[in-house]
């Protein structure tokens, strides 16, 4: 039996969850299941919560380990579960000691459910090395940076990251390399808050730095991206980049959330709208067939109609490709659930509109790819994805190989091509 993963949210779970696989098979929990939780949302958390009870109905004598930033921020919450028999931290998670120290409580029954140290405490990152990811799959993601220094108003996830920590440039180097000579055509540079990376490193780098330095050290690499960006931090390094180096896919996902600047200060972002449009309009003047994603938080407390009206322009504006739509979730502990409330009926309206642009977004950019030739990573034997991360539907293909094709329609959601 093989240590079983459930993973919620990011990224950088998915990432977190192959060192925890590894780690926790060393330490002999080839019996457990790990449920790797996230707390962006009230919804996220009650669907770990679902996911335990269903996972405890289905293997009634597996350990049932939480962690991840809800187990972080809602311990005892978990402890009390009855199906739980272990809640550990969000830095815990990613350290061997936390493992064999589990597996010694459950050998000795000594009932102590929770491990939880205080994640504020950490102020280091070590690079966490995996020799590849589960399933073979042909992208892997690489943690370079872990928290955030900044306090969004809506935003419950520094306290259960911590604050902002960067792993050494030449250990995410390695990493990369590793990844790479085991037959990973793609990895994904992730973390918390990625364009904040280095502050906290000698002579502080930029993100920008740490992607040239990949580029320049690991030239096997065939594709890298990024996850979602802070577009206010953007350094001229990964600018520079952006513009020069086509191993660095022309794909961004922007952390935007809002399109209204008194609602960007209540959320305490950085950024004003015009910003937001101005850096993507720089970024395809450089890069004129980028594809931007955002994340936009559809109903944040004192949201009107006109308000949101602006967010819902951005699409166009902005000319966005792909949306992450979060309807707003008050989260306890945070300044903006102290903040009026939008009402519920509303909340789900401006959802469902934004989804829809996306949706029309997203059918526009495919229509647009008609005739092109596309660089395509073979994700599974029915689909692939773009430089542009744009879905590819395809038959019998060779998870791993990038090929390329020609891209003679789409069927809904998805481009279909030939190859060449």
């Amino acid at each position: 039996m093989a240590v079983e993963l459930v993973t919620f949210g990011c990224r950088l779970n998915l990432a977190e969850s192959e060192t925890m696989r590894a780690e926790a098979g060393r330490a002999g929990l080839d019996d457990a299941v790990i449920v790797n939780t996230c707390a962006v949302t009230n919804e996220a958390v009650a669907q770990a919560r679902q996911t335990i009870r269903r996972l405890r109905r289905e293997a009634p004598r597996r350990r049932i380990i939480v962690t991840g930033c809800a187990a972080q921020t809602n311990a005892e919450m978990f402890a009390a579960m009855p199906e739980v028999d272990r809640v550990l931290g969000n830095d815990d998670k990613m350290h061997a000691e936390a493992w064999q120290a589990t597996r010694r409580a459950f050998d000795v029954d000594d009932g102590e459910k929770v491990a939880v140290a205080d994640i504020m405490a950490v102020r280091e990152m070590a690079p966490h090395l995996v020799d590849g990811f589960h399933n073979g799959q042909p992208r892997a993601f690489v943690q370079v940076q872990n928290g955030c220094d900044h306090r969004c108003t809506f935003c419950i996830i520094p306290y259960g990251r911590g604050n902002s920590r960067s792993v050494a440039m030449g250990a995410a180097v390695d990493q990369v390399r590793k990844l790479v000579e085991g037959g990973c055509p793609e990895i994904v540079l992730t973390g918390v808050d990625i364009t904040s990376y280095g502050a906290d490193l000698p002579g502080a780098p930029k993100l920008g730095t740490l992607v040239k330095q990949i580029l320049k050290h690991v030239p096997e690499l065939k594709r890298l991206r990024l996850s979602s960006i802070d577009s206010v931090e953007a350094d001229h390094d990964l600018l520079d980049v952006i513009a020069d180096n086509e191993r660095l896919m022309p794909h961004l996902h922007l952390s935007l959330q809002a399109g209204d600047d008194l609602i960007l200060k209540r959320m305490k972002r950085r950024h004003a709208r015009a910003d937001a449009v101005a850096f993507c309009e720089q970024v395809r003047r450089l890069r004129p067939d980028v594809a931007f994603g955002a994340d936009l938080i559809a109903g944040f407390p004192t949201e009107t109609e006109v308000m949101f009206e602006r967010s819902l322009a951005l699409v166009e504006d902005c000319d966005l490709t792909f949306l992450h739509v979060f309807p707003y979730s008050k989260r306890p502990g945070t300044p903006a659930a102290k903040m009026p409330q939008v009402e519920g009926r509303a909340i789900k309206e401006r959802a469902r509109l934004l989804r829809e642009a996306g949706d029309a977004a997203l059918k526009r950019r495919l229509a647009s790819e008609i005739g092109k030739t596309r660089e395509v990573l073979i994700e599974s034997a029915i689909q692939g994805r773009t430089e542009h991360f744009l879905p590819v539907a395809i038959e019998n293909g060779i998870a791993g190989d990038v090929q390329a094709m020609i891209i003679s329609g789409y069927d809904g959601m998805r481009l279909v091509a030939k190859a060449c």
